[in-house]
């Protein structure tokens, strides 16, 4: 009896010594160093703090009007006509008729639309700015929106669009110039440059006779 109890205990030890062995060997075969940075990389996402000089401060609607093609603007609008169209006496769908909707109330509309309470709560007409910043979010611009699109993110495209639903009127309106600041800047900036370019007076060189 106790031969047989040391023949199992021999070959339990021995059971253990390979599992241990073979433990050892595949941490060193699969053995690789820690990375430096933990975590995944995904394609075309700029990771925070990096990528150079940070992106360009957005500038008034304004000054992408003055540019906007409405050509371009209608195809970007093909986007919202799943749920909107901008023709004269066009019905409502999902959202409303568009048809001359600068200078109308917020919220409020001329084609019988059912607005949310959190749209008629903004007052106002709608006007460039107020309209691009709809575009933009319409959920940041009206908390508790009806309207679930996301938004345009780029200004170019929402100064296309709103340059097209201008069009969309029985009373297009004249499309905003340029800021006088925002043209002045790159005058200003090259201006500039002429003055650290040039030599203080007195302080050129010679030329070599």
């Amino acid at each position: 009896m106790d031969d047989r109890a040391n023949t199992i205990a021999g070959w339990a030890l021995a059971g253990g010594i390979a599992a241990l062995g073979l433990s050892i060997l595949s941490g060193e075969y699969f053995h690789s160093e820690r990375p430096e940075k933990m975590g995944y990389v995904v394609e075309g996402v700029e990771e925070e703090g990096e990528g150079g000089a940070a992106a360009e401060a957005e500038k008034p609607i304004a000054f992408y009007l003055a540019s906007a093609d409405a050509a371009k603007g209608a195809d970007v609008f093909k986007k919202c006509a799943a749920c909107h169209n901008a023709e004269k006496g066009g019905p409502n769908a999902l959202g409303p008729n568009l048809w001359g909707v600068l200078g109308e109330p917020v919220g409020q509309g001329a084609h019988g639309f059912a607005f949310s309470d959190a749209l008629k709560s903004k007052g106002g007409t709608w006007d460039w700015q107020n309209l691009s910043d709809w575009l933009h979010s319409p959920k940041k611009f009206a908390p508790g929106t009806k309207m679930t699109f996301a938004g345009i993110s780029k200004p170019e495209d929402r100064a296309n669009v709103i340059a097209y639903l201008n069009q969309q009127s029985d009373a297009p309106r004249p499309m905003p110039a340029v800021p006088a600041e925002a043209a002045a800047a790159p005058a200003e900036g090259a201006a500039a440059a002429d003055n650290a370019a040039a030599p203080a007076d007195g302080n050129a060189a010679a030329p070599a006779e």
